[in-house]
């Protein structure tokens, strides 16, 4: 069984366009460019090893295209949850401005 060694949150804005899938990768971004941890290397393991866990929240989660932000990540076995949450703040010209947040999270097999 994988251990969970990392948990990591962002927040992410798509103000115009009501564009969830963006919203989620500026939320991913802004979990994963605060930090610069070699976990992997940490304890011996290569980073394809890593199991990275990702919960997108929205108020649309069937709005958010999960395949078009698995780029973000150069390495690692991705799973993805999107579920509702986030904001969807009212505008005056009637779209909203979309707020998505994440936890993301990473675990690896220990033989321990």
């Amino acid at each position: 069984m994988a251990t969970r060694l990392l948990t990591e949150f962002g927040m992410g804005t798509s103000l115009r366009r009501r564009d969830y899938t963006q919203a989620a990768r500026r939320a991913l971004q802004d979990a994963l460019w605060h930090n610069s941890i070699n976990l992997a290397e940490l304890y011996g393991k290569p980073k394809e090893a890593m199991q990275i866990t990702v919960e997108i929240g929205v108020q649309r989660p069937e709005a958010v295209d999960t395949d078009a932000l698995r780029d973000i990540f150069p390495y690692g076995q991705l799973n993805f949850s999107v579920v509702e949450g986030g904001l969807d703040v009212p505008r005056p010209d009637g779209e909203p401005t979309v707020i998505a947040n994440v936890a993301l999270s990473v675990a690896l097999e220990l033989n321990t």
